[in-house]
């Protein structure tokens, strides 16, 4: 099974956003930014997804 993502960002880093979305649109225009990624905002970041993504792996096993 394939599963594919996108993501899409408007403006510089620090005041930017940026939507993700993800094949099973559960993921469907999530908001990352730099607030989200380095300081504490609405929204996701890349890290907070791939350590969601490591616990699931995980705990199947």
């Amino acid at each position: 099974m394939k599963r594919t993502a996108k993501a899409h960002w408007n403006g510089n880093l620090k005041e930017g956003k940026g939507e993700i979305s993800s094949q099973s649109t559960i993921l469907n225009k999530t908001p990352y930014s730099f607030k989200t990624r380095f300081d504490s905002g609405i929204g996701t970041n890349p890290e907070e997804l791939i350590a969601a993504a490591h616990a699931g792996c995980f705990t199947m096993q």
